[in-house]
């Protein structure tokens, strides 16, 4: 295994300066505006400053391709438990996901790492649009999921900007 440089000295000097000026730690546990957002783990795409969030705000959960059955556990705990009450999606242009198929990925990691990852769906998609869409029927038709206005967005990595779908 080869040695790859580690972000953590850097992460734990940032983290000293934060928390010097650091105010917000009486912040409620439910999240202020009652919406969560299921987006991209992408790191051109950050979630709060695309959608205005300040901490409080809302839950965001992050998974790669932002797709919705991967977040269940998620945001029923976040309904359930933190009362929330709206659902955004974020996908987003030149997702990596557009990129290969379940079959490619685990024949390259039968290759790679010797193992067998049949039992796992990672998710992959060939249209963006009908990706939004279809996570949206899910979170919809999801029984542990209450009737709550779900909507669906499109972030363009080339500008920063939102396009609705549903």
């Amino acid at each position: 295994m080869s040695f790859v440089f580690s972000q953590t000295r850097e992460f734990e000097a940032a983290n000293e300066k934060y928390s010097v000026t650091f105010s917000k730690g009486d912040l409620a546990l439910p999240p202020a505006r009652k919406v969560v957002v299921v987006a991209c783990m992408d790191a051109r795409l950050d979630p709060a400053k695309a959608l205005g969030l300040e901490e409080g705000d809302a839950h965001v959960i992050r998974n790669a391709g932002g797709r919705a059955v991967d977040a269940i556990r998620s945001l029923v705990i976040s309904q359930q438990l933190l009362g929330t009450r709206e659902i955004v999606l974020v996908h987003h242009t030149d997702c990596g996901m557009l990129t290969f198929s379940d079959d490619s990925l685990r024949q390259k990691i039968r290759t790679e790492l010797g193992h067998d990852a049949d039992h796992i769906a990672f998710l992959p998609f060939k249209d963006l649009k009908a990706s939004v869409v279809d996570d949206i029927k899910v979170l919809q038709q999801h029984p542990l999921l209450l009737d709550v206005p779900i909507t669906g967005y499109i972030y363009h990595v080339e500008t920063g900007k939102i396009t609705k779908v549903q």
